[in-house]
């Protein structure tokens, strides 16, 4: 083996672009394929085979040799589009000899280029492959002398020709970033062996590899990674080490909201306006203000991308609008008129209008005379045209172009002037500091009925003089020179696409890529020449054509916002953001977080050694007014009740737990007895037994306990009465040990629960003894001495009941022994004070049969058993006014704690007590777990239980997307009977021809008439009455088609509910006519017949009228005015199915050519009504 390497070729600033890099390239240790991906837009369809297909070069022409290094160095080294400025070029040559008895992996001799050491690896028989040759290019480095962070960017192209005839060869192409991680890159299929040895190569008479020879060529080109991030495959990129700024998260489809949000961040001035908006006493998470704050503060501090969670849920936003993109400059108006109403009242009120607010001149100029009017405005970001205008400069004077007012168009200049020529335009009188540019990317497209995206090239400059279209009277004392700050970047199509940003933060320096978490550093050609738009540009100038030759590739990404800040005011825009400028109570917020969060990460960390012990105190028992003893579930930052936590290390003896406790209730520990709660067979959790010996640890003590339903270990704390002259405690029952036994005596422990019927809730009061051979009427003295209570009157007694478990509570006789009622250690036992009326009952025998009919009325619990079912039942339910039948800023929303068990009328009560309305005049809607919407209106049933409103029979997939937990409602102008009586019909009223419809829901009474049903709209939609302004007619439609008139006397009982109803007042020219073959059916419809859309109506035809009048007549009769209706084309249609509409010219006499009764009359155009946005729903925010 040889080496053969010729001087390094001249350097030069080559404007190069690769064009042959094969999809095949790859490292060896990898085995994967490196196919760069083109995201393009072709404006025409493609075949499947047209792809980006890099095919290997091999005898070009009979002149070019492989041995002539410049000239093949020109052919396998194509310009590259990125452009880059070229370093060095190396050519270096292997002669392998022997090839058949080649290793399995060969290095080439080393050589250098760009300063680095590089050679060629060969795997002279494939890599893992079968049939093929490898071949690489590699680093020279030795394994162990990588430096750190090192990389170099190459363009390489790798040659295998026959050294003694170089016409015959073989070659790819590839470009790579060699990092120490990815040392490799090259080709596993280069070439199959069978080519190289056994065939007769292409137009020769000899194969590639001849007696085993052959030469490798490397052609090398190492450039400049001027940004950092050439070729770069982003494996762990840092954004804040290489570029000092950070991301922002894609929550779904936020993308349009991160590109806007690092726009207005880099906006300093912007950024400090919102700094300054006093939060201190509103940092709460539904404060759009603060959470803006508070996302700003991260993006200025943290070393990760940051979250926009908090920002988009103090918007309002659910799950389903995060994954909805919506217009940017809609965004940016929205957000910015929500700060700016949170700075009214504030020594800040008018910095973001001197920041973005402009203003502007509209105009109607008389030529002739001295005449104008005019009325300016402000405004708050330019719309600007992109079709027809190459550049920004063509889009300002196209936004000013003047409109001439002539001939029929002459403008009306008063009773004195008259009709006048006019020029009509709008011209501006100021431009903001910070000037948002908004290209109208996607228009509407009149031959596809839909949005579509503007591709078109559309040239921005990086500066330029807005004074060219300022009005001649405009102050012109300062420059109104403007400088790019940021590119705004939509990349894909209409329906599915991708938006970042370009920013320059700083007045001098880089450009940055903001792509939602990661920043890098841009080129100005990135910035500039990759937004502008149109086909694919070659450095050569040529255009990149589509291989099936329909049309040029189109750049899927192009500018579609741009910010310019006025160069007169950069150092006031661009300031720098101090910790002064930063709130403080942000900074203090952010360190509390902090310190929670290396708290609670240690924890976490250190979570097996320690164990967590739920602590019942008799304070806490007192404050628990539900079942059973606590909620263990709840904790103690929210609920009194909760039970006390501890944390200690699983090593730690029960004797240190005991101290921590009693120094947490401010107890000796000499006073402190702990006892193991445990899981009883019915499920609840009770006291069994204290802890006599304090060596164990409080994992043993753990473990010992029976069945682990918590990672905790659950005690109840009792505290003793009395206590030694020594300090220690005398416990009424298992004293201590004797002999290692445990002295237990005849006494039990119980805990008392007080219902108080008065104030409706049951409060805990705490622990006695007593001996289990004892009366329960024992138990009343020692209740009454517990509650001070010094004596009943004549018509009260005391009834005591046990808590078996929530859904058992049975009462107690009180000439039975506890023993003989089977009550034990931790039991809980229920007291009420009743009158006589209540006591002549026997409550022992009361059913609960009889419980259950008592606790219907559900107003108040008379004894505890019906409060025990109560609680068993209770549900908090949240209500909220029927957004579009009820005014929600009249009945705020509300939540009441209500009985599942509740009846529909009983319910009503509640929410009338609540709103201040009669009952009988409120009607509930269920709640869309989805959207939160509501869904149908809830039918009142005598035996309709809230339980049965909530979570209807049949709970399955149909009601499954029901929330259980809230209510719509709505406050009628009738009793719920009354409206039982009446029929409601959605209805629209039509005016101004078919061109206005307001929709209305009426109530009909349904005995009545259409007649009624008239009377009804006009009272409510408070129009004239029909003797005031003409009769008012009532038809159906059905699928955008007139289906039926509704005579005076039809009953509306028999109105379909399927169809739509529509009202009109009767056109003079209709009024007295009576056959109605003389009308005829009109609908509107684009480009099928079966794409019907608007409103239908019945048309009055009239014999010998030439179209061209009926045309008039239509104009009139349906509102459309001006291009609207010049746009229309009219055809006859046939009921007849697949018969092709028959359009009408001028000239055609429509009576004669609609001779069928059943023809229609077609407006032929699209549905100007549709949703442009694709189904996203309206942007709002609420915070």
């Amino acid at each position: 083996m040889s080496t053969d390497t010729p001087p390094t070729t001249a350097l030069a600033d080559l404007n190069l672009q690769d064009t042959n890099q094969t999809p095949e390239a790859a490292s060896p240790n990898t085995m994967m394929v490196d196919a760069p991906e083109e995201h393009i837009v072709e404006p025409n369809d493609v075949e499947t085979d047209d792809v980006a297909i890099i095919n290997p070069d091999n005898m070009e022409t009979d002149t070019l040799l492989a041995s002539d290094y410049d000239a093949m160095k020109e052919l396998v080294l194509q310009p590259l589009v990125e452009e880059p400025r070229i370093i060095e070029d190396q050519v270096h040559t292997w002669s392998v000899d022997g090839w058949r008895a080649l290793l399995k992996k060969e290095h080439g001799p080393i050589f250098h280029a760009g300063g680095y050491p590089w050679r060629i690896l060969l795997f002279p028989f494939g890599n893992n492959v079968l049939d093929q040759c490898s071949i690489y290019l590699e680093h020279g480095f030795e394994a162990n002398n990588v430096p750190e962070d090192w990389s170099c960017c190459v363009q390489f192209a790798l040659v295998l020709w026959n050294k003694n005839h170089p016409n015959i060869y073989f070659q790819h192409s590839a470009h790579h970033r060699f990092t120490k991680e990815e040392s490799d890159w090259g080709f596993t299929r280069f070439l199959e062996t069978r080519k190289m040895f056994n065939t007769v190569w292409e137009n020769a008479d000899r194969p590639l590899v001849e007696n085993d020879c052959a030469n490798i060529t490397a052609y090398v080109r190492v450039v400049e990674d001027e940004t950092g991030v050439l070729w770069h495959n982003f494996n762990n990129y840092d954004s804040k080490k290489e570029t000092g700024y950070v991301g922002l998260k894609n929550q779904g489809a936020t993308c349009y909201l991160n590109s806007l949000l690092q726009s207005l961040y880099f906006t300093n001035a912007f950024r400090k306006a919102i700094y300054r908006i006093p939060t201190q006493e509103e940092d709460i998470m539904n404060n759009s203000a603060y959470t803006l704050q508070r996302l700003f503060y991260q993006l200025q501090t943290s070393n990760l991308d940051v979250g926009t969670a908090e920002l988009t849920k103090s918007f309002g936003w659910e799950t389903r609008h995060i994954f909805e993109q919506q217009d940017v400059q809609e965004l940016s108006r929205k957000l910015i008129d929500r700060m700016e109403k949170k700075m009214k009242g504030t020594e800040f009120e008018k910095a973001l209008p001197q920041m973005f607010s402009g203003k502007i001149k509209t105009y109607i100029s008389c030529i002739n005379v001295p005449y104008e009017s005019s009325r300016i405005e402000d405004f708050w970001d330019v719309q600007l045209n992109v079709t027809g205008n190459e550049n920004l400069l063509d889009s300002f004077r196209d936004y000013i172009q003047v409109e001439k007012l002539d001939g029929e168009n002459q403008y009306f200049a008063g009773d004195e002037y008259k009709l006048q020529d006019a020029d009509k335009g709008v011209i501006f009188q100021s431009f903001p500091d910070v000037l948002h540019l908004q290209l109208k990317r996607f228009e509407y497209d009149i031959q596809r009925d839909a949005m579509m995206k503007i591709n078109d090239r559309h040239e921005f400059p990086e500066e330029f003089d807005a004074s060219l279209y300022l009005d001649k009277e405009a102050d012109r004392s300062e420059s109104w020179e403007y400088q790019l700050h940021g590119v705004l970047v939509h990349s894909g199509d209409l329906n599915a696409g991708h938006y970042y940003a370009f920013l320059k933060p700083n007045k001098e320096g880089w450009w940055y890529k903001f792509d939602d978490d990661k920043v890098t550093k841009a080129t100005k050609r990135e910035v500039l020449e990759e937004n502008f738009g149109g086909p694919f540009k070659l450095p050569n100038g040529q255009v990149r054509p589509l291989s099936n030759k329909k049309g040029p590739q189109m750049r899927p990404n192009s500018a579609y916002m741009l910010v310019y800040i006025r160069k007169s005011r950069l150092d006031k825009i661009l300031c720098p953001i101090t910790a002064e400028d930063t709130p403080e109570h942000l900074h203090r917020r952010f360190e509390e977080e902090y310190a929670a969060r290396e708290i609670k990460r240690k924890e976490r960390e250190e979570q097996h050694l320690y164990l967590g012990v739920k602590a019942i105190t008799e304070a806490t028992f007192q404050q628990h007014d539900s079942t059973d003893l606590t909620n263990f579930d709840a904790t103690p930052d929210t609920s009194p009740a909760a039970p006390r936590f501890y944390r200690l290390l699983r090593i730690a003896t029960m004797k240190e737990l005991v101290n921590q406790v009693a120094a947490d209730i401010g107890q000796d520990p000499k006073r402190v007895r702990l006892w193991i709660m445990v899981n009883r067979q019915n499920k609840t959790i009770r006291p069994d037994q204290p802890v006599m010996d304090l060596r164990p640890t409080v994992e043993e003590t753990y473990n010992r306990a029976a069945a682990h339903r918590d990672q905790a270990l659950r005690v109840w704390v009792e505290v003793a009465e009395e206590v030694k002259a020594d300090g220690t405690a005398v416990w009424p029952t298992y004293g201590g040990l004797a002999n290692g036994v445990v002295v237990k005596n005849d006494l039990i422990l119980l805990f008392l629960k007080w219902f108080d019927a008065d104030a409706q809730v049951l409060k805990g009061v705490g622990h006695v003894y007593i001996n289990k051979e004892k009366k329960i009427e024992d138990l009343i003295p020692i209740i009454m001495k517990r509650m001070s209570w010094d004596k009943l009157s004549s018509d009260e007694r005391i009834q005591l009941w046990e808590e078996i478990k929530p859904n058992m509570i049975e009462g107690l006789r009180g000439k039975q022994s506890l023993k003989a009622a089977e009550l034990q250690d931790g039991d809980i036992v229920c007291f009420q004070r009743l009158h006589d009326r209540k006591s002549r009952l026997s409550l022992t025998d009361k059913s609960d049969k009889q419980s259950s009919e008592e606790a219907k009325s559900l107003d108040r619990a008379e004894d505890a058993r019906e409060y025990y079912d109560f609680l068993l039942h209770k549900r908090p339910v949240m209500f909220r006014a029927h957004p579009q039948r009820c005014d929600p800023e009249a009945h705020p929303a509300f939540e009441l704690v209500l009985n599942s068990k509740m009846s529909y009328d009983k319910l009503s009560e509640k929410v009338g007590e609540k709103l201040g309305v009669e009952p009988t005049h409120l009607r509930f809607y269920t709640v869309n777990a989805s959207s939160n919407n509501p869904r149908a209106a809830v039918k009142r049933g005598q035996n309709q239980t809230l339980s049965a409103i909530l979570m209807p029979a049949g709970y399955g997939q149909l009601n499954m997307n029901q929330r259980i937990d809230a209510l719509f409602f709505e406050v009628l102008d009738m009793s719920l009977a009354e409206l039982d009586t009446k029929k409601s019909i959605k209805l629209t009223l039509l005016s101004e021809g078919i061109t206005k419809e307001d929709q209305f829901d009426i109530l009909v009474p349904k005995n009545g008439q259409v007649e009624d049903l008239i009377d009804c709209l006009v009272k409510k939609a408070k129009i004239p009455s029909e003797e005031e302004a003409g009769r008012i007619r009532i038809y159906e439609i059905s699928n955008h088609k007139f289906f039926r008139e509704l005579e005076r006397n039809y009953p509306v009982i028999s109105i379909n509910d399927y169809t739509t109803v529509i009202a009109e007042r009767i056109p003079t020219e209709d009024a007295d006519v009576k056959e109605q073959t003389q009308f005829i059916s009109v609908f509107q419809y684009h480009g099928e017949p079966s794409r019907a859309h608007g409103v239908p109506f019945r048309f009055l035809l009239q014999e010998g009228e030439k179209f061209s009048e009926t045309k008039k007549r239509l104009e009139k009769r349906t509102g459309l005015k001006g291009k609207s209706f010049e746009k229309i084309k009219f055809a006859v249609v046939r009921r007849a199915q697949f018969s092709r509409p028959q359009y009408l010219t001028d000239d055609d006499i429509l009576w004669d050519v609609a001779v069928n009764p059943d023809d229609l009359l077609g407006f032929d155009h699209p549905d100007r009504t549709r949703s442009v946005r694709n189904g996203a729903g309206d942007l709002f925010l609420k915070g």
